[in-house]
């Protein structure tokens, strides 16, 4: 399985960004995709996480109301729609999939740099 992240960049407080994670390989519809986040210092966190049909969603406490992870248009995509963005939202991005009797995300992209202004 490879995942590959894309759509970060800079915007300004209250701005939107959406990311998205596009999946190649042997996917499984009883897989379960999440985006974490990492800050600058700062341990990598969840952020949100969505099974494949894209019916169960689950949000970090911190972005709930805010963002809403998705499946995308693309085939075996999944976005991350950030809205009200504040600067403490500023990290690296990294999708993440795993089946669902795994507890443990296996498959990482890359990351992708949001930056979010004051």
């Amino acid at each position: 399985v490879q995942l590959q992240a894309s759509g970060g960049g800079l915007v300004q407080t209250g701005g939107s960004l959406r990311l998205s994670c596009a999946a190649s390989g042997r996917i499984f519809s009883n897989y379960r995709m999440a985006w974490f986040r990492q800050a600058p210092g700062k341990e990598r966190e969840f952020v949100a996480s969505i099974n494949w049909s894209g019916s169960i969603a689950n949000y970090a406490d911190s972005v709930k109301g805010r963002f809403t992870i998705s499946k995308g248009n693309a085939k075996n995509t999944v976005d991350l729609l950030m809205n009200s963005l504040k600067p403490e939202d500023t990290a690296v991005y990294y999708c993440a999939g795993r089946p669902i009797d795994v507890a443990k995300y296996d498959y990482w992209g890359q990351g992708t740099l949001v930056t979010v202004s004051s």
